[in-house]
């Protein structure tokens, strides 16, 4: 399919990174479409605290899979002395230079327009996508970068039942401590990276109360080590939970943990793709909590610092399930079932935010880009309902089972397809990939990867 103009829905980094790499590619022309006054950053590396650090060290951040070193050498001319794990905001300033350089060096042939996108209409030509305020934009193709959705409230829940203010549902949208004090315990629905984030802010900003983190199973992401040796597999493990759990405990007896599972990340989207659903659905409910502890790990001086506010008993980590929650005065009395117990127990707290962290459920989304698409049938679900569907060209899959030539998704959302496709290794190659197949320039090599 000739293609002299793609739409691009979303400008975050998924977004902003497609566009980079078209006119790398010297592609076609773009439009990247971005509700927010500021593209590249995403929700990731705008709504961050200085405090909030990448949990990649610098070397490996590059948003170029060609260029390896482009971060580093951005860092050495703009942050001399910044190297390790770097301020995510610090980030989100190379994403801006970078995307501005590339523009300069392709003027005209790429437009950021801030609007909202509210429909996509594939037609025989191309596709028509109508805007919030009621205009329209013609293409040839567009390619969705949602990011995350937003989490869902947990079962056990019911927001409108509480006091006002006293349930945040995005930890990324509004003053989360606003109106707490030294008496006030603010409760994390989850004890992952954003549950991380919210600490350290509550410790920059000086929250004198406690932070209590409760999850299903209580765990908190591990911390890289610096110093640990790169290691390499020399063949893949069997296509299963169980097998891929056998294979990273058999080689932690020989390398450091760290190291084996690090190995398996060029095998990982491969293993992914080779299990049937019924065995990814195994892997998601027994061994996903530890897969992402263990994978997606903390930079050294932030592990300290949590583990500092747990020593002093500003920060609680519970293991257990959410059974209810009703008003208690100007706060919540929560009930939870810990871990392995069948007594319930009580906490009175004055907020709740839910840290569970990014879901993907399109079936539940309100978006009104992706409800309209999905109540269409150009889009559906993955069958584990934790993405958008689509096929190993990140093409769109819709109801009917066809995917589409004119509608593709990129990022988080087509974890479904990936798995491993929420860090910046792994989307900078889809959308070198992606960038590659628009612009029909799939002979190009050198992705060094």
């Amino acid at each position: 399919m000739k293609r002299d103009h793609v739409a691009i829905v979303g400008g975050g980094f998924s977004g902003t990174l497609l566009a980079v790499n078209l006119l790398r590619h010297d592609g076609p022309r773009a439009t990247l479409i971005e509700r927010r006054q500021h593209t590249a950053r995403g929700v990731a590396y705008s709504a961050a605290h200085p405090d909030h650090l990448l949990n990649v060290r610098a070397e490996n951040m590059s948003a170029l899979p060609d260029d390896p070193e482009h971060f580093v050498r951005w860092l050495e001319e703009h942050r001399p002395g910044v190297g390790g794990f770097v301020p995510r905001l610090v980030y989100g300033d190379y994403l801006d230079d970078l995307l501005a350089e590339t523009m300069r060096e392709s003027p005209g042939r790429l437009e950021v327009l801030c609007a909202e996108v509210e429909d996509v209409v594939p037609g025989t030509r191309g596709v028509t996508l109508s805007l919030a305020n009621g205009e329209t934009l013609a293409a040839d193709s567009a390619v969705l970068a949602p990011g995350n959705l937003p989490p869902h409230t947990p079962a056990g829940l019911a927001p409108a039942a509480l006091p006002s203010g006293s349930y945040v549902t995005d930890p990324w949208h509004g003053d989360i401590l606003s109106g707490l004090g030294a008496d006030d315990t603010l409760l994390v629905l989850g004890t992952g990276l954003t549950m991380v984030d919210i600490a350290l802010l509550a410790d920059a900003r000086g929250f004198a109360g406690k932070v209590v983190a409760l999850s299903r199973h209580g765990l908190v992401p591990r911390a890289h080590v610096r110093g640990v040796p790169a290691t390499r597999r020399s063949e893949r493990p069997a296509p299963t939970a169980s097998a891929m759990i056998a294979a990273l405990r058999e080689r932690a007896t020989k390398v450091d943990w760290r190291a084996a599972v690090d190995e398996l990340r060029p095998y990982t989207q491969g293993l992914w793709r080779a299990m049937d659903v019924a065995e990814r659905q195994r892997f998601l409910r027994h061994l996903r909590p530890w897969w992402d502890v263990h994978r997606h790990r903390l930079a050294p001086s932030v592990a300290k610092k949590i583990e500092a506010m747990r020593a002093d008993g500003r920060l609680t980590i519970l293991a257990g399930k959410v059974t209810g929650a009703e008003p208690d005065g100007d706060g919540i009395r929560l009930s939870y079932r810990p871990r392995h117990a069948d007594a319930e127990e009580t906490l009175h707290v004055r907020r709740i935010v839910n840290g569970t962290g990014p879901q993907g459920d399109l079936t539940a989304t309100h978006e009104p880009l992706l409800a309209n698409l999905r109540d269409r049938g150009l889009l559906r679900a993955d069958p584990l309902r934790i993405g958008i569907d689509v096929d190993q060209d990140a093409r769109a899959i819709a109801a009917d089972g066809a995917s589409s030539d004119r509608l593709t998704v990129i990022g988080p959302m087509t974890r479904g397809a990936f798995w491993e496709i929420v860090a910046v290794p792994d989307i900078r190659r889809q959308a070198w990939s992606v960038a590659r197949r628009l612009s029909n320039a799939q002979w190009v090599e050198g992705e060094g990867l």
